[in-house]
């Protein structure tokens, strides 16, 4: 109630009291049932509001404790690419030369840097030969091809990269268009 109406049922009251003492009591438990109903109310609501803010911080609380790592697995991710491009550049007759325990253990870490993102829920995004996704891919070039329908990856310039459900890195693409 307002203010205004609160001195509307005051006056009113006044009235009736002198009138009649029993009318006036009636009129004080009415407005005391109305008070308890609307402090109810309020604490109702209260008691909601608390109960979303517990569970909006719950929610942050996880989310802060499972992505904690994306700026670590950002960084991480360079020396993957490194490393893969270096094998890349491998010509086969070194893989039986001196240096194929080199390579070896080149492969091994990339191996072992696999395992440990799969453990933290690191996954490729994968691009070659799918729709270009805009959430996921990042066009660099377009390229002219038959072999292709427009908008068609063909190419893939960098691996992307997901922590969990959240985006680390989109992949680097190249897309069809037509010749």
């Amino acid at each position: 109630m307002t203010e205004e109406h609160h001195e509307e049922a005051e006056e009113i009251r006044e009235e009736t009291a002198e009138e009649s003492p029993e009318l006036a009591e009636h009129d004080r438990v009415a407005e005391l049932e109305s008070q308890l109903e609307e402090a109810h109310q309020k604490a109702l609501y209260a008691a909601a509001e608390v109960q979303n803010v517990r569970r909006r911080l719950e929610k942050e609380k996880s989310d802060a404790a499972s992505y904690a790592s994306a700026g670590f697995a950002r960084e991480i991710l360079s020396v993957r690419d490194h490393l893969e491009r270096a094998l890349g550049h491998v010509p086969d007759e070194a893989r039986e030369g001196r240096a194929a325990n080199f390579i070896e253990g080149i492969e091994a870490t990339l191996r072992e840097m696999d395992a440990i993102f799969e453990r933290q829920g690191i996954t490729r995004v994968e691009a070659k030969g799918l729709e270009l996704d805009p959430n996921l891919h990042q066009a660099m070039v377009e390229i002219p091809t038959e072999d292709a329908e427009p908008g068609t990856i063909v190419e893939e310039m960098q691996v992307g990269y997901r922590l969990k459900d959240r985006l680390l890195r989109p992949a680097l693409v190249g897309v069809a268009k037509k010749p």
